[in-house]
C-alpha cells in the first residue's frame, strides 16, 4: 500500500505516507512498539518482534494517528501502524506484511484483521 501509485499525490494523501526504502534489507529481527494501547485496533496487544522481514522507512503525514512505531539503527523512530480520516471514510495502514511469515505473529495478524474491520465501519 505504501509503495503503490508513487506518482499520485492524492493517493499519498489518502494513505498518509509513502515508502522510501528498506534500510538493512531483510533484518534478522525488529520490534514494533504499540504507542496507543486504547485504540480499537491495538487494544490489549503487546509489543512484538518480527523476524526475517523488512522494516519500512516512510515519508509520513504528521496528521496520522500513530498506533505503533518501530526504531531504526541510530534511534530513528518511524510510525509503523496508523489511522486517518479520508473524506467520510477511514484509512488504516500497517507497514509490515512484506512476507507471509509476519502473520505468524499473533499481534501482527490481529492488527491487520482489526484494521480491516475498523476501516469498514
Amino acid at each position: 500500500m505504501g509503495d503503490s501509485f508513487r506518482n499520485s499525490t492524492t493517493y499519498q494523501w489518502m494513505t498518509g505516507g509513502q515508502f522510501v526504502a528498506h534500510p538493512g534489507d531483510i533484518r534478522p529481527a525488529y520490534d514494533v512498539h504499540i504507542v496507543d494501547r486504547e485504540h480499537a485496533i491495538t487494544r490489549g496487544l503487546a509489543d512484538f518482534a518480527l523476524r526475517d522481514s523488512e522494516q519500512y522507512y516512510m515519508h509520513v503525514d504528521p496528521a496520522n494517528h500513530v498506533l505503533a512505531t518501530t526504531m531504526f539503527a541510530g534511534g530513528v523512530v518511524m510510525p509503523a501502524v496508523w489511522t486517518r480520516a479520508w473524506g467520510q471514510g477511514r484509512v488504516a495502514y500497517a507497514s509490515f506484511g512484506h512476507t507471509y511469515k509476519d502473520f505468524d505473529v499473533p499481534e501482527a495478524r490481529a492488527i491487520v484483521q482489526r484494521s480491516m474491520l475498523w476501516a469498514s465501519r
